[in-house]
């Protein structure tokens, strides 16, 4: 993925440049006329930039200065993965340059946005592969139907869980939960999320996120202790993620769950000390 900020001024002559790859791009601010050998569209915030993989475009700034978007590169291979699991997509080029804003796109769009502020690796691939999903869905003109769930499939996905639920504090990427179960990244996605209501990185993070809220109620061990051995990688992305999830900081969510008389106990320094733990980053 790359986050790309340009800074052309209105009327500034455009130049060609070149797709080195399959490129969905998620236009996040600006206005500009995308050109490329599918034809022209004016890109507006919300849009979705396709572009095929050695073909060159061009972006012009006909009524406003500069842009951002949020640019995601598919080899032939993964786009392949993801048609096979895409009813009534019968080829890999994108024959159109854009998909228009739409409501339909806008929950997967703010995904998209904070799966890049966050800059989490695995959240990236998950939100990638839904993008090529959503967009080659909406591209065949079908409505999109409900995944169909083998007992196979059903089998890997329960496999998935328990793994998850015996090893949640390691590493496990989308890639590497799919090699396991012998299928590809986006058919085990999308069956994942159809069984669980969830993606794969969405139920690790919460299987995380709640032993460490239980661990924080029956213990007295330190707030970056547990965020590390719940397998965050840093005590700041803990704070955040815990406190989007659970409306409060790790420290505050502790001294919620304490009775009064413990609460009267606690010394002013204690309590700040507490506090302070779960607001550093």
């Amino acid at each position: 993925m790359a986050d790309i900020v340009c800074t052309a001024t209105a009327g500034e002559r455009p130049f060609e440049e070149e797709h080195g790859s399959f490129c969905i791009a998620v236009v996040a601010s600006g206005i500009f006329r995308y050109r490329s050998r599918q034809g022209t569209a004016v890109m507006t915030p919300g849009a979705l930039l396709l572009g095929n993989a050695r073909t060159c475009f061009e972006c012009g700034h006909d009524h406003s200065s500069g842009d951002r978007c949020l640019s995601f590169q598919f080899s032939p291979e993964m786009l392949e993965d993801v048609l096979f699991d895409v009813p009534g997509a019968k080829h890999r080029e994108f024959d159109a340059p854009n998909l228009p804003a739409c409501p339909e796109l806008a929950a997967l769009l703010a995904d998209t946005e904070i799966a890049c502020r966050e800059g989490d690796a695995d959240e990236l691939e998950e939100v990638a592969l839904r993008l090529a999903g959503a967009t080659l869905t909406m591209l065949t003109g079908l409505p999109g139907r409900p995944a169909k769930i083998s007992q196979r499939d059903e089998k890997r996905v329960a496999e998935a869980i328990r793994l998850i639920e015996g090893r949640g504090d390691e590493h496990l990427s989308l890639s590497a939960l799919a090699d396991r179960a012998a299928t590809s990244p986006y058919h085990f996605l999308r069956s994942f999320r159809t069984v669980v209501g969830v993606t794969p990185y969405q139920f690790l993070l919460r299987t995380r996120l709640h032993r460490a809220a239980v661990r924080l109620r029956l213990s007295g061990d330190a707030v970056s202790e547990i965020a590390f051995e719940a397998g965050f990688g840093d005590l700041s992305t803990f704070n955040r993620r815990f406190r989007r999830v659970m409306g409060q900081t790790p420290s505050r969510y502790r001294l919620s769950g304490r009775p009064v008389a413990e609460l009267r106990r606690l010394s002013a320094g204690e309590a700040k000390s507490l506090t302070t733990s779960g607001c550093r980053g």
